[in-house]
């Protein structure tokens, strides 16, 4: 077909270099909408269900001196899911061991002591090599935002991806969590 080694390289680099192959569309990134994480009571949560929408992801215990946060949280909930927040607690034994318990203790303490309403996923690892998947591509997105205790919190944007991250200390319900949760409540819908 090619009568010679050049002919053919020739032939080749045009083929690479034609508008259709410059225009072809980037490869699609991940976001966090990719991701689901099982149910505390059974079932699955599709983050991809909440497209287009922010979604707040907390790692939880129920035995550490932040397991209060659930009423902030449940505040939070409360306060924003009609505008479509949807907040997620991944309940983790990782950090000093404070989550114990099985799915019903968790559950005693999430929703029979603090009143959390909001989606509850089963028990989780989010650090080191066994991560479930999500808290892989949340670390891998923002290395230097990893958890470091119970109670951190990932705003995932409405494109999907991580809008902000707050550090066990920062309350639910503190000022720059809530601005955080506004900016993306009111930036319009990408999906």
């Amino acid at each position: 077909m090619f009568t010679d080694r050049r002919t053919f390289l020739s032939v080749m680099a045009g083929l690479l270099a034609t508008p259709a192959r410059a225009q072809a569309p980037a490869m699609s990134r991940i976001t966090a909408f990719a991701f689901h994480f099982a149910g505390l009571k059974g079932g699955d949560i599709q983050l991809a269900e909440h497209a287009g929408k922010p979604i707040l992801i907390v790692n939880t215990a129920s035995q550490c001196g932040y397991t209060p946060q659930y009423a902030g949280l449940q505040d939070l909930w409360m306060r924003y899911r009609d505008r479509g927040l949807l907040i997620v607690g991944v309940p983790s034994n990782d950090f000093g061991g404070q989550e114990p318990g099985d799915a019903n203790e968790i559950a005693e303490t999430a929703e029979g002591q603090y009143g959390a309403s909001f989606p509850i996923t089963a028990k989780a690892v989010v650090n080191g090599a066994g991560a479930h998947p999500f808290y892989r591509w949340a670390s891998a997105q923002r290395p230097l935002d990893r958890p470091r205790w119970n109670f951190h919190k990932y705003l995932i944007g409405r494109d999907g991806m991580i809008a902000a991250s707050f550090p066990s200390e920062i309350e639910p319900t503190d000022p720059r969590v809530i601005a955080a949760i506004e900016k993306e409540l009111s930036r319009v819908a990408t999906n």
